[in-house]
């Protein structure tokens, strides 16, 4: 089986792009090939931020290597938040924090469409490689759920019968979520 380095030591998103991925790749994390340092995210966008970190890791530890940056782009909010989604409240804040602040940026709006957008890139071989995947949907009023992470509780995708992503099963939510499908064109290309 071939082994790849997944760019990241955030346990949601191992789990989460482990079980897309299941037995076709090996995935391992940072922490597993003992990269412990804070990798900079320094970028203006999704892309390059993910570029950053692939070619970060792939310099440093001579491996094969994807990273993901995603961002969520609320359309009554200008985009936002956009590349600073993970945070959008401060750099120390939570999942909680973020989402409390979306919401209350947000109020009684009527346009509440968004859509989350990943951007994979592959560092392999030292060439660069990246994929998208992005999900339309709407911003709910309140948090609902208690599967998924992040913003998962307020994102309704529009393709589902008005469940936000963290009331879904995580093979229902991974079968049309962002980072399932950019997961899905990283595949076709290893």
């Amino acid at each position: 089986m071939s082994v790849i380095v997944f760019a990241t030591n955030n346990a949601h998103k191992l789990q989460e792009v482990r079980r897309i991925v299941g037995d076709r790749l090996e995935i391992r994390s940072l922490a597993e090939i003992g990269c412990c340092e804070e990798i900079p995210e320094t970028a203006s966008t999704i892309q390059g931020n993910a570029e950053l970190k692939a070619r970060y890791v792939s310099e440093h530890y001579g491996v094969d290597c994807f990273a993901d940056d995603t961002g969520l782009e609320v359309d009554a909010l200008n985009g936002a938040p956009g590349v600073y989604s993970a945070r959008y409240a401060g750099p120390e804040c939570d999942s909680a924090a973020n989402v409390a602040k979306l919401l209350g940026a947000l109020g009684g709006r009527d346009d509440r469409s968004a859509r989350f957008r990943t951007v994979i890139a592959l560092c392999r071989g030292g060439r660069m490689e990246c994929v998208e995947g992005v999900v339309e949907g709407s911003i709910a009023r309140e948090a609902t759920g208690s599967d998924g992470f992040g913003y998962d509780p307020v994102f309704i995708p529009s393709e589902a019968d008005g469940r936000s992503f963290a009331e879904m099963a995580p093979d229902e939510k991974n079968a049309i979520s962002h980072r399932g499908r950019a997961m899905k064109k990283l595949l076709e290309i290893l």
